[in-house]
């Protein structure tokens, strides 16, 4: 049986995509404030700049491939049963070949009703408009965990990490809560490895650092696991 690896991915894991993010310097998200296109507030009070912000990032996301990292991550599922948990929108794990994906803070490619949570839906293309409707006929809005709002697929996330034989961290900062805390959820004994170039403040017993960024430090990865398989 293949022992179960969970890992952990942040910004950093698709910056080398060319995924931009808020704390990148001159990037996409600098340009506004968080309040103004990250929160349920700034929906309500300017839903046209929120959704065009959202079709830009999407729009930007459609000319992205995953790079060296997402595509080790995918190779890994040959030796180990993998489940990532990740905090980025994108889908460029999937598209790398990841089979298990759990997206903690939404999915771009996605949107869903302003009035059911539940009605969720691909999105046609890179372009959210007003007038596009669910089947009750309520406002779609993007498929995004903003600020301020609550996190569900924590609730799936823990139990995943709380069973895991290995756990890894690529491309986070482990700053933005609830996710950061999910390092704490692994049993004692665990191997752990953070991929970053910055190393994280996390203090865990048996924890590896790998100072290097994603597509680099997946490669490292991926040849110290050849050892815990």
């Amino acid at each position: 049986m293949k022992k179960r690896l969970v890992i952990l991915t942040g910004a950093g894991m698709s910056q080398e995509s060319g995924i931009r993010t808020f704390r990148d310097m001159g990037g996409l998200w600098e340009e506004y404030d968080v309040t103004e296109v990250a929160t349920p507030e700034a929906w309500h009070r300017n839903p046209e700049l929120v959704m065009k912000f959202y079709n830009d990032r999407r729009k930007q996301l459609y000319e992205c491939e995953p790079n060296p990292g997402h595509v080790g991550l995918a190779e890994l599922e040959a030796d180990f049963d993998v489940q990532i948990i990740t905090q980025n929108i994108d889908d460029l794990h999937e598209r790398a070949g990841s089979s298990k994906v759990l997206h903690l803070h939404g999915e771009l490619k996605k949107v869903r009703s302003t009035r059911y949570d539940d009605l969720i839906y691909d999105l046609d293309g890179w372009e959210l408009k007003f007038g596009d409707t669910c089947e009750e006929g309520f406002q779609l809005r993007p498929h995004i965990v903003w600020f301020g709002e609550m996190v569900p697929a924590m609730d799936e996330a823990m139990p995943l990490v709380k069973k895991a034989d290995i756990f890894v961290v690529v491309g986070t900062s482990l700053n933005v809560y609830p996710a950061a805390g999910l390092v704490h959820y692994t049993q004692d004994g665990v191997p752990i490895f953070v991929v970053d170039p910055e190393r994280p403040p996390v203090h865990r017993n048996g924890i590896e650092f790998l100072e290097e960024k994603a597509g680099l430090g997946v490669s490292t990865l991926k040849e110290k696991l050849k050892k815990l398989k």
